[in-house]
């Protein structure tokens, strides 16, 4: 466990040495890099260079832990997937693995703290409300700072499990199927939590005398 965790530990932040040496595996998908990670510790390394960041950004969005819990988090992330390697099925998406375990040691480490953080971070403000406009089909001009505060009020009314899906489509822009795979719930579920938050949202937009193309 020692040596594992110390792997992990030099991957993540000796990663300009380990490029340095490290063999090309930018051919290889990640579900080929997952394989040869058993045998292959710089494959590993090649991963944990591909998803760092995305996990690291995924993380800061669905918790308010700051930037050394969150490195924690990414820590036990990285650590659990290399331990349990063996049983990811290559016929499923790495990346959904990957999310889902990100999202589960998340999920454990704020439960731990009691703490539900906002859905909408300043900084990805301007996307999700970019995203969220798209898929609605919006055309008007958006006061964007009355509409964000109004946004972030319906969402929290939502609760948790809606939260989830919604940062996966809007910020994460995972398919459904991708979505239900890190949620391991039913695809028609993600469907059935993000229309409703829509239909929330279309309430508010309207009232901002917004066409919305149905």
């Amino acid at each position: 466990m020692k040596e594992c965790t110390a792997f992990i530990r030099i991957t993540r932040y000796r990663k300009s040495v380990y490029t340095l040496f490290m063999t090309d595996y930018s051919d290889q998908t990640d579900e080929s890099l997952a394989l040869l990670s058993a045998t292959d510790h710089d494959a590993f390394g090649a991963l944990v260079g591909r998803y760092e960041q995305k996990l690291y950004r995924y993380v800061r969005r669905i918790t308010d832990v700051n930037h050394e819990e969150c490195e924690d988090i990414l820590q036990e992330t990285f650590l659990k997937s290399y331990r349990y390697l063996h049983n990811f099925d290559p016929s499923l998406s790495f990346s959904s693995w990957m999310y889902r375990i990100a999202h589960n040691e998340t999920i454990s480490h704020f439960r731990k703290r009691s703490v539900r953080p906002k859905i909408i971070r300043e900084e990805d403000g301007n996307t999700y409300l970019q995203n969220v406009a798209a898929d609605l089909d919006i055309t008007a001009d958006i006061d964007r700072e009355t509409l964000q505060r109004q946004i972030q009020d319906v969402l929290d009314s939502l609760g948790p499990k809606y939260k989830d899906v919604l940062i996966l489509r809007y910020l994460e822009e995972k398919s459904y199927q991708e979505i239900s795979d890190i949620l391991k719930i039913p695809v028609k579920t993600v469907g059935t939590r993000i229309n409703r938050a829509k239909k929330q949202l279309r309430h508010i937009i309207a009232g901002h005398d917004m066409n919305i193309r149905s």
